[in-house]
């Protein structure tokens, strides 16, 4: 049971940031709304940094995928906070 913890939640933590994106993209795709649409390409991002924790610490624990899950992560902040900006910027 000691291994089967982490890789459960590894998990839970990839299908509910993939849940996020798909029902803020779906959202926005009926809203238009361009703050959604900056959301749901974090969380896309994110989960695909989920993805790859998953392939970092269970599937290839020989591979290190700390970089590419560390520019996924910024990334996601980075979209995120340019949707916030320019959106700010919009409103004025």
């Amino acid at each position: 049971m000691g291994n089967l913890a982490p890789a459960i939640v590894y998990i839970l933590c990839f299908v509910t940031s993939s849940a996020c994106a798909w029902l803020l993209g779906r959202t926005w795709y009926r809203t238009r709304t361009p703050l959604l649409f900056w959301s749901a390409a974090c969380f896309t991002l994110l989960s695909g940094n989920n993805l790859f924790l998953i392939f970092d610490l269970l599937v290839f624990p020989d591979i290190d995928f700390r970089l590419v899950r560390g520019l996924l992560s910024l990334s996601a902040v980075s979209v995120l906070l340019y949707g916030f900006i320019w959106n700010r910027e919009a409103g004025e």
